[in-house]
């Protein structure tokens, strides 16, 4: 099945309360946090989080765009979030940050750069239990969707065989190209303004179900 995750990040900051509650009809809900450091943008953190975990049932799928992810597992674990996601690039011991979060007892997994070869996933296939691909630089929400990234998410799919491994993709999906990169081996969909764009939530999330 697949699961639409709307990206927060897209949505009004001044009235996140609602936002959230305006896309209940979704799966996941994606929460990057952005330290101005790993990525040029500032975003939120764990008290943001822990405040909107109140309004919402949603699966809380935070990404974490931040350098030494590790120092923040527990802070994000405690506000309420689900799965936790982080950079390949900006750990040092990504097994280690792997390590913390199950023992916290939420589901982990690693992102990949839009630059970083598909083979990176590789020594943690055992470990994840998803593989975030950027279809987009990390950073700024509203940037366009890089075909290239089709190819990556068919190798990836490959590395991931039989094991149960969520594959999600981030970055300039919506109607248009949903279907591309759900063929590719996409299950998870973040979606931003194709979502928070629109003045239905509902419809629009209606809209990229499959």
């Amino acid at each position: 099945m697949i699961k639409i995750s709307p990206s927060l990040l897209a949505a009004d900051f001044s009235d996140l309360k609602n936002e959230i509650k305006d896309i209940q009809t979704a799966d996941y809900v994606h929460l990057d946090i952005m330290d101005g450091q790993f990525v040029p943008n500032i975003s939120f953190g764990a008290p943001v989080v822990k405040a909107l975990r109140k309004h919402s049932d949603l699966v809380f799928d935070v990404h974490l765009m931040i350098k030494n992810p590790n120092k923040y597992i527990e802070d994000f674990v405690k506000a309420g979030a689900d799965i936790i996601t982080f950079h390949v690039e900006a750990d040092d011991d990504v097994d280690e940050t792997l390590d913390k979060i199950k023992s916290l007892g939420i589901k982990c997994g690693i992102v990949l750069s839009p630059d970083t070869e598909a083979e990176a996933v590789i020594p943690y296939l055992d470990k994840v239990d998803m593989i975030l691909l950027m279809s987009v630089y990390p950073g700024f929400g509203g940037q366009k969707y890089m075909p290239r990234i089709a190819e990556k998410l068919k190798k990836v799919k490959e590395y991931i065989g039989t094991r149960d491994i969520d594959l999600e993709i981030d970055g300039g999906i919506g109607e248009a190209n949903i279907d591309e990169v759900i063929n590719a081996g996409a299950n998870v969909i973040v979606a931003g303004t194709s979502v928070f764009g629109k003045a239905n939530r509902a419809n629009a999330i209606k809209g990229l179900r499959r």
